[in-house]
C-alpha cells in the first residue's frame, strides 16, 4: 500500500480582501480573514520493474586485443542477460583509451561500453547474480520504475490527502481565532510528479530482494487560500 507523508506546511494570515480563484469563473470575496497555506504530500508508488545499467570493460596490450576481449565479454553478457531482461538491450558503441606508460608501467589499451535494459521483479536477483559474476562487468545501478497505473493512483491519493490536510489546518486556526466558517478560495498546484530514486550500485551479497530497493516516489504541492469568518 502506498505510503503517504505530509512533508511541509507553511501559512500566512491576512485581513479580508478579494482573492481570485483560478478554478472559478468569478472572483470570490472574503469578508473575514484570509489564510494562505502551503501543503506538500509525498508517498511511494508500487514498482514492478527496474531499469538496470551494467558497465563492461576490457584491457589488453593493443587496441585490437582490447576490442576482441570486449567483444567476447559482451557476447557472454548477452547470453546471460538477454533471457532475463524484458525487451531489448541497449548497448552503445565502445570507447577506447590508453593508460600507463613511463613510470606507470607498460602501455595498456582499455575498451569499454555499457549494457542497459529493463528487468522484472521476478528476475531482479537472478540478473544481479548472473551478470555480477561475469569478468569485466560492473553493476552500475538499478532504478525502480512505477507499475502501470500506480503513479496516477498515488497522485490522486496525495492530492486528496493534501486537501484534507489543508482543511484540517484551516479549521484548527479558525477554532483558535474563534471563527466559525472555513471556505476554500483558491487552489494552486505547484510542481510535483514522480521522483525516480537514484540508481544504486550493488555490493556483494548472497541475494537481493526487489522489495528492499528504494521505490519511486511522488509529490503533490498545493498553495491553498481559505476565508475564515
Amino acid at each position: 500500500m502506498p505510503l503517504l507523508r505530509s512533508v511541509a506546511i507553511t501559512l500566512g494570515l491576512g485581513l479580508g480582501f478579494g482573492v481570485v480563484a483560478p478554478l472559478q469563473a468569478q472572483p470570490m470575496q472574503c469578508n473575514g480573514t484570509v489564510l494562505q497555506l502551503q501543503v506538500q504530500q509525498q508517498g511511494s508508488a508500487a514498482s514492478d520493474r527496474f531499469d538496470f545499467n551494467l558497465g563492461l570493460e576490457a584491457e589488453a596490450p593493443s587496441k585490437t586485443a582490447a576490442l576482441d576481449q570486449l567483444n567476447a565479454r559482451l557476447a557472454a553478457v548477452r547470453r546471460v542477460v538477454a533471457p532475463l531482461a524484458s525487451g531489448k538491450l541497449t548497448i552503445p558503441a565502445p570507447s577506447t583509451y590508453r593508460s600507463g606508460g613511463g613510470s606507470s608501467g607498460p602501455v595498456r589499451e582499455q575498451a569499454s561500453t555499457s549494457v542497459s535494459g529493463v528487468v522484472s521483479k521476478a528476475n531482479y536477483d537472478a540478473l544481479i547474480q548472473a551478470a555480477g559474476r561475469l569478468p569485466g562487468v560492473s553493476l552500475r545501478g538499478f532504478t525502480a520504475e512505477a507499475a502501470g497505473g500506480s503513479e496516477a493512483q498515488l497522485q490522486t491519493k496525495l492530492l486528496r490527502a493534501a486537501l484534507a490536510d489543508g482543511r484540517r489546518q484551516a479549521q484548527t486556526i479558525a477554532d483558535a481565532l474563534g471563527l466559525r466558517r472555513v471556505q476554500l478560495l483558491r487552489i494552486d498546484q505547484r510542481g510535483g510528479g514522480l521522483i525516480r530514486p537514484m540508481p544504486y550500485a550493488m555490493a556483494a551479497r548472497s541475494s537481493f530482494n526487489p522489495d528492499e530497493a528504494r521505490p519511486p516516489e511522488s509529490t503533490v504541492s498545493l498553495a491553498l487560500d481559505y476565508c475564515l469568518a
